[in-house]
């Protein structure tokens, strides 16, 4: 899966982002709008990861979407 195909379906796929990591809020979700950077960073608040092991969370999280 590509960063792109989520981006362009991101309400599609932000489902799954708030499965996947629930201390995301509505409001978070809505500002992300499918930019990666923005995913990472929303992340690096809630859980509080370094830049490293956030980015790593995200590439293990689109290797299990279809």
């Amino acid at each position: 899966m590509d960063w792109n195909r989520i981006e362009g379906n991101w309400k599609q796929f932000k489902g799954s982002a708030k499965e996947k990591w629930a201390k995301l809020t509505d409001d978070d979700l809505k500002l992300i709008e499918g930019r990666r950077e923005q995913l990472e960073g929303r992340l690096q608040e809630r859980y509080g990861k370094a830049k490293d092991q956030v980015r790593q969370d995200v590439d293990d999280w689109l290797k299990t979407l279809h």
